[in-house]
């Protein structure tokens, strides 16, 4: 099984070039920490309703797991949110089990739940949609 983890979003108008970047390298930098990344990319969103975006691969659900609750990547989601107008998530896998879905909204549920700063950050985005939506269900 692998699972590919994407994300695509806008920043909030105003936010400079400078931030933008740095923001971007953090997220590199966070997934380079993570020993459950697999492979990744962080970059410009093209041919879509996004700027920007990023995909993350780990070989299961407990390196998902592993991957959402990193602290490096919970450092990256409290300082990058709040620059962030419009995101979306979304899960690829080649598993073929259809209660999948159903466990990934359980560790973003899981997440959440250990990590409330977070899911405030989360919920007070202009929209915030797809598998890691608070309450949202991963299908």
């Amino acid at each position: 099984m692998t699972i590919y983890h994407g994300i695509r979003f806008s920043v909030h108008p105003g936010v400079t070039e400078e931030a933008i970047a740095a923001g971007l390298a953090a997220m590199r930098d966070a997934a380079r920490a993570n020993p459950a990344v697999t492979s990744f990319v962080v970059g410009r969103d093209f041919g879509g309703d996004y700027d920007y975006g990023a995909v993350s691969v780990v070989a299961d659900l407990a390196g998902y797991a592993e991957l959402m609750n990193h602290p490096s990547h919970l450092e990256v989601d409290r300082a990058g949110l709040p620059l962030i107008e419009r995101f979306a998530s979304f899960d690829i896998s080649d598993d073929p089990d259809p209660g999948l879905g159903a466990r990934i909204a359980e560790v973003h549920r899981e997440r959440y739940a250990a990590n409330p700063d977070v899911a405030d950050l989360v919920s007070d985005l202009d929209e915030y949609r797809g598998s890691a939506a608070p309450g949202g269900s991963a299908s």
